[in-house]
């Protein structure tokens, strides 16, 4: 038999974060598509729009009017996932004493809250479309944000979630730009696994895993896809999603409380070129969800000591603006796979400027 071939050759990658494999199914890239296809609903918007729920000065769904604010605007989101106020979950003595509903009909009460964030008073701007100082508003946003939720010690907040969801295909009915960031007396599944798993790493080879993880990917710079001096963007070696990428702190920044004003503004500049080598891949307003993992506001000095800054990127399109890849079949039922290796993937996207959008070319 020839030689293994990474291009060619089916193999599972392994995620340390999660302990989960992917598997990597290269020459399936190759078949022909004759399934679902996107529809491209943006258009050239109106930089305000009468009709928008988020635009300044409008009235929203609940009767409350914005303000006709001029930056970053960041307000209780109105139909919240989770909510301060109400009563605490308490399991009956009967449900108590049932030993299988105890084992199996386990039930958490949880509280917090959520919020929206504009991200510009613009209607039709995208991270990608935006000033470097318009982005740093975001990020001073994000950091305010955290450190307020943080310093109120009476409330029961343990986690603050930032995230995005941009473009239909990820489920956002509004195009205004703008985040969201909900936060719980509990910390997140996903951020749990991965606060376990990186706390494990540590006690076993006394160095933090993200941190040997940037080391491997300078030295290697394969899967690099754009750095300045204080992040990284790569795709990850065990990515699940076509043109996944993880953006890192270089250096050991535990949190949003960690930046200075230059972290900020590296930040800022990291985030406007990946958007928009996104943008240049296929010529099109590029659909993601977006999301910071982090230290819980308030942890054990463990799992805080053991967090390291950095922001996950999960885009569904795989072949072109209209193709996106499905978690269906054995995805949902064996595990993770992918048609075509996180190599690559970064390839293509190291091949696109980062600094010139697709509409200004």
């Amino acid at each position: 038999m020839s030689e293994f071939d990474f291009t060619n050759h089916s193999h599972r990658r392994f995620n340390p974060l999660t302990e989960d494999f992917i598997l990597c199914s290269p020459h399936r890239a190759k078949r022909p598509w004759q399934g679902a296809k996107e529809e491209i609903k943006r258009t050239d918007l109106p930089e305000y729009d009468p009709s928008c729920y988020l635009c300044p000065g409008n009235i929203r769904a609940t009767g409350d009017s914005n303000p006709k604010y001029e930056s970053t605007y960041i307000f209780p989101n109105d139909y919240p996932a989770v909510k301060l106020d109400q009563p605490e979950y308490k399991a009956s003595d009967k449900d108590k004493s049932d030993s299988l509903k105890s084992r199996l009909f386990q039930t958490e009460g949880v509280r917090g809250k959520c919020f929206v964030i504009c991200f510009s008073p613009k209607h039709n701007l995208t991270l990608p479309l935006m000033s470097l100082p318009e982005i740093t508003n975001i990020v001073d946003t994000w950091q305010k944000l955290y450190l307020d939720l943080k310093a109120e010690q009476e409330k029961p907040y343990k986690y603050l979630q930032i995230f995005e969801n941009k473009g239909f295909a990820m489920g956002c009915s509004n195009p205004h730009p703008h985040g969201q960031a909900w936060c719980l007396d509990v910390t997140p599944t996903e951020v749990s696994h991965e606060l376990v798993n990186m706390t494990k790493y540590h006690t076993k080879n006394e160095s933090h895993m993200l941190g040997d993880y940037v080391k491997l990917e300078l030295q290697e710079r394969e899967r690099l896809v754009v750095e300045n001096d204080s992040f990284i963007v790569v795709v990850p070696y065990w990515a699940l999603w076509p043109f996944e990428t993880l953006l890192i702190s270089k250096e050991h920044l535990r949190s949003l409380e960690d930046f200075n004003e230059s972290h900020k503004k590296d930040l800022a500049d990291i985030l406007k070129k990946l958007t928009t080598k996104y943008d240049n891949l296929f010529n099109t307003f590029f659909p993601y969800s977006m999301g910071i993992h982090q230290a819980p506001l308030h942890g054990t000095k463990e799992e805080c000591d053991n967090s390291w800054f950095h922001i996950h990127f999960y885009p569904p399109l795989l072949r072109s603006a209209t193709v996106k890849k499905f978690c269906v079949g054995f995805e949902m039922l064996g595990e993770a796979q992918r048609d075509l290796t996180s190599e690559q993937a970064a390839s293509r996207l190291q091949d696109l400027s980062g600094d010139v959008h697709f509409l200004n070319e």
